[in-house]
């Protein structure tokens, strides 16, 4: 449809490097975080009656996910914030007009990979920015475009994803797996994909990270002295948690299986309800996972009962794993996370038997919500999952757990690992930002766009990295 007046083009655009360090570490796998740089965007539209608007968007540029090596952190750091410099000035000068979602799809799809190719080869032999690393710096970008565009037509964004808003339907975007004839995308647009209705409140998953202290007896002299809980089972009182994902080793079945148990004793007395088990992508036969599992089932009955999923034990680029894991998904639902970079991994997903998807809006807005719809209309599962996400990246995270229909709650563990960094933000909506009752309360999320209510926040960011005009 030409001429839509809500159609809005991307006028300018700066990025602000926000340092953030961690009470406790966290640890991926192999690796461990400290430490974080958030990439707080700010980025300009205008419509064509001449309306200016601002939208922001945040991601955390968690270095250890979304790029794990033996390279040292400074150098992946700044690949990621050297990336997030062009990528500030490719947003400013990319001409297309419309709905965020076209315009975001447009720029994922003509723009990122060349200039992703294009940033690689000015690295050193040996250092090469993944796929999920340029979608994690994209993301902020996205992001801000989806919040800008609400708010210069004055309109909560989420209500947008349908007509007379956008002017294509999915099948301009998705195509249905080849086994799937009754499914269609024409006329279907992501609103009709979503939670019916949306939600305030949310069921929050807390992390059980690799170095946690379980007990406050296990923590000992190592207690943090600040004022938050420094073990498991104190989080478990304070917060009134009913579920718990516990990070795995993924090449120690003994140990995964102890600290499972552990985790399962403690939850139960507090109350726990549900639990997942994520073996943080280490694995690379599904014998592995099958084996724990199967003790699972055989001597923690327990635990099984309420064993909500699998998150992602395999390794990340799935295209070049193309692991058969149905042996998995057929003792437990088996869910897609670090591999799901967009709709088209989801659909090789689902033919090598996965039967769920970890959405995360650190992937791009627009990426999540085109692989939410695919997946719920080829009958899989959903959950939203965190990357750790403070400040406003919090904010556009709950969102979409709102909205997506996932199989209970979301994951949220930023105000575990860095709950001062959002203390300007918790002002305005307290609960984001900690967890009672088990839950998030997103009631004070209002306005058009994604409803931050930036205005009431008081925060001082330092000076843009780079700012597109100059």
């Amino acid at each position: 449809m030409a001429g839509n007046p809500h159609d809005v083009r991307i006028r300018a655009v700066r990025w602000h490097a926000l340092p953030v360090k961690t009470r406790v570490p966290l640890k991926f796998g192999r690796d461990t975080l400290t430490e974080v740089v958030c990439a707080r965007v700010c980025l300009t539209v205008s419509r064509a009656d001449g309306t200016r608007a601002q939208g922001w968007g945040e991601t955390p540029l968690s270095v250890q996910w979304v790029w794990p090596s033996a390279l040292s952190y400074a150098v992946r750091l700044t690949a990621l914030q050297d990336f997030c410099d062009l990528l500030a000035e490719a947003y400013a000068q990319f001409p297309a007009r419309g709905h965020a979602m076209e315009i975001g799809h447009d720029f994922l799809e003509a723009v990122l990979p060349a200039l992703l190719k294009s940033f690689n080869e000015t690295l050193p032999p040996g250092v090469r920015l993944p796929k999920l690393a340029a979608l994690v710096c994209a993301s902020a970008f996205d992001l801000a475009l989806h919040d800008a565009y609400g708010v210069a037509n004055e309109v909560p964004t989420y209500e947008t994803y349908r007509k007379p808003w956008m002017n294509h339907d999915l099948a301009a975007y998705v195509q249905p797996a080849a086994d799937a004839p009754a499914v269609s995308f024409a006329d279907r647009y992501p609103a009709d994909y979503f939670r019916a209705p949306a939600v305030t409140a949310l069921l929050a998953w807390h992390l059980v990270g690799g170095l946690d202290y379980l007990t406050v007896a296990e923590a000992g002299v190592n207690l943090v002295a600040d004022a938050y809980p420094s073990s498991l089972d104190e989080w478990i009182r304070r917060d009134g948690l009913k579920a718990l994902k516990v990070k795995l080793r993924g090449d120690d079945a003994a140990w995964d299986f102890e600290r499972l148990r552990l985790v399962t004793e403690i939850g139960l007395a507090g109350g726990v309800q549900l639990f997942t088990a994520d073996f943080n992508c280490t694995v690379t036969d599904p014998a592995y996972v099958n084996g724990v599992l199967d003790r699972v089932k055989h001597e923690l009955p327990e635990l099984w009962s309420r064993l909500s999923y699998v998150e992602q034990p395999f390794p990340y680029e799935l295209e070049e794993h193309r692991i058969a894991v149905h042996s998995v998904s057929a003792r437990c639902p088996l869910f897609l996370d670090e591999s799901a970079h967009d709709w088209r991994i989801v659909r090789l997903g689902r033919e090598l038997g996965w039967t769920g998807v970890a959405l995360k809006t650190c992937k791009t807005q627009t990426g999540a919500l085109l692989s939410l719809c695919w997946a719920r209309a080829h009958g899989m599962q959903l959950m939203v999952q965190d990357l750790t996400n403070p400040m406003l990246a919090q904010v556009t995270h709950v969102l979409l757990g709102l909205h997506a229909p996932t199989i209970a709650g979301i994951e949220t563990n930023g105000m575990q690992f860095y709950p001062a960094a959002s203390a300007p933000e918790a002002q305005v909506h307290p609960g984001l930002y900690r967890r009672h009752g088990g839950q998030l309360d997103a009631a004070t999320v209002a306005g058009p766009g994604f409803g931050y209510r930036l205005d009431e926040i008081s925060r001082d960011l330092p000076p843009p990295r780079v700012s597109f005009p100059a």
